[in-house]
């Protein structure tokens, strides 16, 4: 994976994690998924989220929120 690629996964991670939400407390945070397919498939295969083709939405692992969330200091954005 080349460096844009990683940016650009990381980037996906971050604005699905910024416009996540939970239906009940304890559950995984849920995200639209309008974004490039290979993106998510890649995402899905480091287990930073979990998703179906035939859903519109997709859910953030508790590893993929840690790594938004790490995304985010990295930047100096609270999260």
């Amino acid at each position: 994976m080349d460096k844009r690629d990683e940016i650009v996964q990381d980037l996906t991670l971050v604005l699905m994690f910024l416009t996540s939400w939970t239906e009940r407390p304890g559950e995984l945070r849920r995200c639209w998924k309008g974004y490039d397919f290979d993106v998510l498939d890649a995402l899905a295969e480091q287990g930073l989220i979990s998703s179906s083709r035939g859903a519109k939405s997709a859910y953030l692992t508790g590893d993929g929120v840690e790594q938004a969330r790490h995304i985010l200091a990295r930047y100096g954005i609270p999260s």
